[in-house]
């Protein structure tokens, strides 16, 4: 499977983050954290600049899940990232 036109397909890079306090806020509860890192699996050939295997930041509102073979793949657009690493 690759991605076609703009699209990325990516995989989320699940993270935990300390809160003052001690508490642990996982990923899907920290609404004030916009962008979600995820490594590139492919890109569509519309796609400039980004390559397979870049670490990227993008908006987590802009996300669609894909399910596939009994597993479900996250697809964004190119303007969706905001950051590489």
């Amino acid at each position: 499977m690759r991605a076609i036109g703009n699209y990325i397909l990516i995989e989320k890079i699940e993270s935990t983050t300390k809160k003052i306090g001690g508490l642990i806020m996982t990923e899907k509860l920290d609404v004030e954290n916009r962008y979600v890192k995820a490594k590139i699996i492919s890109i569509g050939d519309k796609v400039q600049v980004l390559k397979d295997g870049d670490f990227v930041y993008y908006d987590k509102h802009r996300e669609t899940g894909v399910d596939y073979n009994d597993k479900i793949y996250t697809v964004i657009r190119d303007v969706d990232v905001v950051l590489v690493e």
